[in-house]
């Protein structure tokens, strides 16, 4: 049954930061909600401390990603192949700098913005940021509400 309920109190704090996060996107009029939502999925973990503790080197990794997504949006051909690319150099970048906690946000954050649609890289790079940094934040947020139910531990 604790299983269960930390199961279900994960489940919940992830919907409601997908919400928060996409809702105040809209409200913004960010250019893709989704993204908003997407990443405050993705960050929110099991342990709300664990999502707080993560919450700086998720940051980053959206910062290096970003960044690199728009060099090699700007300077590598596109292809089928430079989103994958762009998570592998992302994440091995992440390691590399000793920020494992922001591997997974640096190649999400990278592909994303490889997947560039025709327009400047770092104007895409600096939305598609904008709407990340918005669904850590909300998940972040949740985290810090209190548990309903404690089935031990955090």
């Amino acid at each position: 049954m604790r299983g269960l309920i930390g199961a279900f109190q994960l489940s919940l704090r992830a919907a409601i930061a997908a919400g928060i996060a996409a809702v105040v996107a809209v409200l913004l009029h960010l250019q893709h909600p989704v993204f908003a939502l997407i990443s405050a999925v993705l960050v929110t973990e099991y342990s709300p401390s664990q999502t707080q503790a993560l919450a700086v080197m998720r940051f980053a990794g959206v910062a290096i990603g970003s960044v690199l997504g728009a060099i090699l949006a700007a300077f590598v051909p596109q292809g089928p192949w430079v989103p994958m690319l762009g998570v592998f150099v992302g994440m091995f970048l992440s390691y590399a700098l000793r920020l494992r906690g922001a591997a997974k946000l640096a190649g999400y954050m990278c592909a994303i913005v490889v997947v560039n649609t025709g327009v400047d890289p770092w104007e895409h790079a600096i939305h598609r940021t904008m709407e990340t940094v918005l669904g850590i934040t909300a998940a972040l947020l949740v985290s810090l509400a209190p548990k309903l139910v404690r089935p031990g531990g955090d």
